[in-house]
Order: C-alpha cells, then structure tokens, then sequence
C-alpha cells in the first residue's frame, strides 16, 4: 500500500509561506519541537484531505484528531483567504470545510456507542488508502489509532489492514 499524497504534495497545499507559519504556531502553542509541530499539520492536513475527498463518508463526524490538530485548524480557518483558496481550490473535494464544534459527551450521546466506534474506524482504511500505511508519528495525533495500539493491543499494521465497515446493503425487491 503506498501513499497516493505525499507529505510534499499536503505541505504544497498550503504554500510555503503559510506552511511556515502554520508549523511555527504549532511549535509555540505546544512547545513541542520543529519536527512534532510539522507533523501535527502534516495531520491535520490529511485530515482536511479525507473529508474533502470523502465528505458523503467522513462530514459531519466527530473529529477522530487531538486537541492540537483542531487548533491548527483552527488557526487556518483564520487565515480567511488561504483557508477558503486550500478548501475551494487546492483540495480534491473543492468545497469549504465548515468546523462543527461538539463536545466529546454530546457526541456520544448523539450517535450511541456503537455508531461512535463505527464512525471511529471508518478513517482507518481511507487514511491508508491514501497516505499509505500508519506509522509510529500518526500515534499522538490520531485518538481511535492510539486506542487501538495502545489499549488493545493492535499493531500498526494490523490497523492499517482494517477494511471500511460494510456499508448496509438495500434489501432486493420482491418479485411478487
């Protein structure tokens, strides 16, 4: 499985300049290192690609992200006019990404527990299916990822070997 988006074409997205900027706003707002900062918008930037390219599968869902990738988002969606160019001319969807704000609670309560966990996974696959396999640096981003690794025991390739749920199959007509 390789990746169909390289890290270099999701940095081109952006640009250089707001890049850089991005990136240096993650470093100050974390106090992480330049390289953690780089790959929290390298995330966030997959993000934003998955629910450009599938927004009939992945609108509207909890975000399956940290906190600090949000923040990111958050400071692009400020950025006006480069925010709305990424959303309506640079990602494959072509449509601005509205931010939902809902509380982890809410949302549970929303969906039930099971729809959650349904909703959860279905990133998985197309995470992969686009960017290539999960690696160690995906791990304090990505929530359901680290859940899945670290409290039950799954390797990083056997989450990257998930399929997408089956998705429910309308029931064929009676011939009578």
């Amino acid at each position: 499985m390789s990746p169909r988006t390289s890290p270099e074409a999701l940095r081109a997205l952006l640009g250089p300049v707001l890049h850089e900027e991005a990136v240096r706003y993650a470093e100050a707002r974390t106090g992480a290192g330049r390289a953690h900062a780089e790959r929290q918008v390298q995330e966030c930037l997959r993000y934003l690609h998955l629910v450009s390219s599938h927004p009939d599968r992945l609108g509207g869902l909890f975000l399956p992200v940290e906190q600090d990738i949000d923040e990111i988002w958050h400071y692009l969606i400020l950025q006006t006019r480069e925010y709305r160019a990424l959303c309506e001319e640079r990602l494959p969807g072509r449509f601005f990404i509205h931010h939902r704000s809902i509380g982890y609670q809410d949302y549970q309560a929303e969906p039930g527990r099971e729809r959650a966990a349904e909703e959860a996974l279905r990133w998985i696959p197309l995470y992969c299916a686009e960017f290539g396999p999960l690696d160690e640096g995906v791990l304090p981003h990505w929530t359901i990822v680290r859940f899945l690794h670290e409290n039950l025991g799954l390797s990083l390739a056997e989450i990257s070997a998930l399929d997408a749920a089956p998705q429910p199959q309308p029931e064929p007509a009676s011939a009578g």
